[in-house]
Formats: C-alpha cells, sequence, structure tokens
C-alpha cells in the first residue's frame, strides 16, 4: 500500500482546472506551485513549494512560467545583487533552458491529484471552490483559493 502525503497549495481562483496527464499544458500552474522543476529549483533556491519564478498572467488567465515570460524579471530576483547586472545577457540562455526544462510542447507531466478543500482545512479568508483551481505563495492576488493535492510516495 503506497502512503499518500497530503499538501496544500494556493492557487488563483480563475486557474483553468488541472489537465489530464499528458494533455497540452493549459497553464493551472499545479505542477510548479507544488513543487519546482530543476531550473526552477536554481531560481527559488529550495526543492518544495511553489516556484518563484512562476507568474500569472491576468489577461490569459493562466500561469506562465517565468524562466519563459519573463526572464530577465526572473533573473534580476534571482541572482544575487552583485551578478543582477548580467541579466540582460543571460536573459536569452534562460529562455532557452526554460523552454527544455519545463518540457515546452511535451503535456502535462503532473501526476498530483487535488481534492476539494474540507472545513477543517480553509482558513477564514478563504474562497470557496467550485472546481479544484489555487495560487501561488506570492499569488499575484488578492483572493486565493486551497486545494488539497495528494502525491503518493514510493
Amino acid at each position: 500500500m503506497a502512503h499518500t502525503e497530503h499538501t496544500i497549495i494556493h492557487i488563483h481562483p480563475l486557474a483553468p482546472a488541472k489537465a489530464a496527464v499528458g494533455a497540452v499544458c493549459n497553464g493551472c500552474g499545479v505542477c510548479c506551485l507544488f513543487a519546482p522543476c530543476p531550473l526552477g529549483m536554481l531560481l527559488s533556491r529550495r526543492r518544495q513549494g511553489a516556484c518563484d519564478a512562476l507568474r500569472w498572467d491576468a489577461a490569459l488567465a493562466q500561469y506562465r512560467c517565468g524562466a519563459i515570460v519573463a526572464p530577465q524579471e526572473v533573473l534580476a530576483q534571482s541572482l544575487p545583487r552583485g551578478l543582477r547586472g548580467l541579466a540582460p545577457a543571460l536573459t536569452p540562455v534562460l529562455r532557452r533552458l526554460g523552454l527544455r526544462w519545463i518540457a515546452a510542447g511535451i503535456g502535462c507531466d503532473s501526476d498530483v491529484e487535488l481534492e476539494q478543500p474540507c472545513p477543517d482545512v480553509r482558513g477564514a479568508g478563504d474562497v470557496d471552490l467550485a472546481s479544484t483551481t489555487m495560487s501561488a505563495s506570492d499569488l499575484h492576488t488578492h483572493n486565493p483559493g486551497r486545494t488539497v493535492v495528494r502525491q503518493p510516495q514510493a
């Protein structure tokens, strides 16, 4: 019997529902909110939790990888102060790495399972969810929702 770990992640209430594994990415953000990819680990300087490079695009109502859509901003945020001047020169490199490391165009590879929040895990500021939608650590929003994510452990 596999051990199941429960984690609460926050996602923007307008984010699309998680795509099925193998389906085209729809910008739901679940994978990046749950844990950063290898590039996100470098940029966020952590292995767990929401990726710092994740960006909410209000016009598209979806999450986007900042390494691809805002590489100079992400580099300026991630590089040590003394190296931030290199951000403009490193921007094209980061964008190329981002496209490769997030497997752009390959399809959804996130196998986390989403559950509706139950009353004992909701905070006072949470909104009611009609679907399984959540928001990032800094959210880039003022009204996040909460969802429990189950990740089967070997």
